[in-house]
């Protein structure tokens, strides 16, 4: 998970995999230098993306809008910008939530 978590002038970037229609959201661990994080949801007019950041913005215990996609709106590998916590903040909510 080390790679997947990397920080910018303003957030914190976490990179994703996204595996959407799973029977339950979750990470499931690591694809590559990104966290694999299933998704309960349809990649359909941006459903995926919806529940990718409400998933992700309840793990670390922010508000939705704290959590954006800063690229990959429309593939599997994204790149999420968190603000409002230090990297270490958010790496260690991630690594709690893993299964």
């Amino acid at each position: 998970m080390k790679g997947a978590i990397g920080s910018s002038e303003d957030s914190v970037t976490i990179a994703v995999y996204v595996v959407p229609r799973a029977p339950r959201s979750e990470i499931v661990g690591t694809h590559g230098a990104a966290l694999r994080i299933r998704l309960n949801a349809p990649p359909v007019r941006g459903a995926a993306n919806a529940a990718l950041i409400a998933f992700v913005a309840d793990i670390l215990g922010v508000a939705q809008r704290q959590v954006r996609i800063l690229s990959g709106h429309t593939s599997r590998h994204k790149v999420l910008g968190v603000s409002g916590l230090s990297r270490d903040t958010v790496r260690r909510r991630l690594t709690h939530s893993m299964r």
